[in-house]
């Protein structure tokens, strides 16, 4: 791992709680491997203030570089998430795994926070694991953060997938490049009016009267 890359672990814990001490040995097992550069672990029996702050509700609470997890981590997953930390696909990882627990809130959070991340909901897209629920998931992100421009670094990417994937991907990609809106994603949704797959067509041209009149 590059050693700008090791990312640093801050663990919540609480007494009497079932996993805390497993995921402690975990992290402290990466801290002395050198897979992450530093943990903290707060008691938040002792300092509550500190989940207020965070909003947390449920211990082990940790967060490794970007990721935020909650419950019981195999020193496995810890492992995948500190390696990943700095990675695309790490981040497509993540967001897989808010989108199919239902916590699609926290998507569009890191979106607000870093912009740039919502690019890994496109390299998401290409998984072939990810299902309807994912693809809604995608959508319901990007109809939240419609005309806040946040969404703009995933429209090259997205104008990318909609000319080279398969035709549900294609049409997914059209149908995200509308939801992001703006005249900028107009000659990327022009690119596809000459589709193969009706469907594909259908959604750019009702996208593009859409894109042109905002």
């Amino acid at each position: 791992m590059n050693q700008n890359a090791i990312p640093d672990a801050l663990l919540l814990l609480a007494p009497g709680c079932p996993h805390c001490q497993a995921v402690l040995e975990g992290l402290s097992g990466l801290l002395k491997e050198g897979v992450i550069g530093r943990l903290e672990a707060v008691n938040v029996a002792i300092h509550p203030e500190r989940a207020a702050e965070l909003g947390v509700r449920t211990v082990p609470w940790v967060r490794i570089g970007p990721f935020e997890l909650e419950g019981m981590q195999t020193p496995a997953e810890l492992r995948h998430w500190a390696e990943q930390a700095d990675s695309i696909d790490g981040m497509a990882d993540y967001f897989f795994q808010m989108l199919t627990s239902g916590r699609r809130a926290k998507v569009e959070e890191v979106g607000r926070q870093e912009p740039s991340r919502l690019r890994a909901l496109v390299r998401l897209m290409e998984r072939p694991d990810a299902g309807m629920a994912v693809r809604l998931g995608i959508g319901a992100v990007l109809e939240e953060l419609h005309g806040s421009g946040l969404a703009e670094e995933m429209i090259p990417d997205l104008g990318a997938l909609a000319r080279n994937g398969d035709a549900l991907t294609r049409a997914d990609a059209c149908h995200f490049l509308s939801l992001i809106g703006g005249r900028q994603v107009a000659p990327w949704l022009r690119a596809c009016l000459d589709d193969e797959d009706s469907e594909v067509r259908e959604i750019v041209a009702e996208a593009l009267a859409e894109a042109e009149g905002d």
